[in-house]
């Protein structure tokens, strides 16, 4: 009879697993329970920020665990330099500007892009490209289902 090992998250290793993030408020942001279709995905594969990894690092299969993150540890700061402001006639009624709704637009280089439409005023939109989560501190919850090294 062979023995299972109960192998801890590595560098490099291939893991599956369910997730929820939370605000700090308690309301939830993204969840693999809700479709009950757990991620994976392999560790240092940019999937995931590093503060999250580090976090992951040496859990084993079976095991749950929460984590409270600073914006600089989860999806980061917002920055300035990612908010722009466009012309309100550039968008149409097929894509209106709406604040609060996500749009993306395409770069010059054909890359996708997507902005959240922060303000209205007069003729000018205020477009912000931060990650939607940026500068929010979260509470992440894990449930480590498989690992392979």
């Amino acid at each position: 009879m062979s023995e299972v090992k109960n192998l801890s998250i590595i560098e490099k290793s291939e893991v599956l697993m369910h997730f929820s993030i939370r605000l700090s408020d308690g309301s939830a942001v993204d969840s693999t329970k809700i479709s009950n279709k757990p991620a994976k995905f392999v560790m240092g594969d940019g999937s995931l920020t590093a503060g999250f990894e580090d976090c992951l690092l040496g859990l084993q299969v079976g095991q749950s665990e929460t984590f409270t993150l600073a914006p600089e540890s989860a999806f980061g700061l917002s920055n300035p330099d990612n908010i722009h402001h466009l012309e309100l006639n550039k968008f149409s009624s097929d894509v209106p500007a709406e604040i609060g709704s996500i749009i993306t637009f395409t770069q010059p280089n054909g890359e996708e892009l997507p902005g959240i439409i922060r303000e209205i005023i007069a003729d000018s939109v205020t477009v912000d490209f931060n990650h939607p989560l940026a500068g929010q501190t979260v509470t992440f919850e894990v449930d480590v289902l498989e690992v392979l090294n």
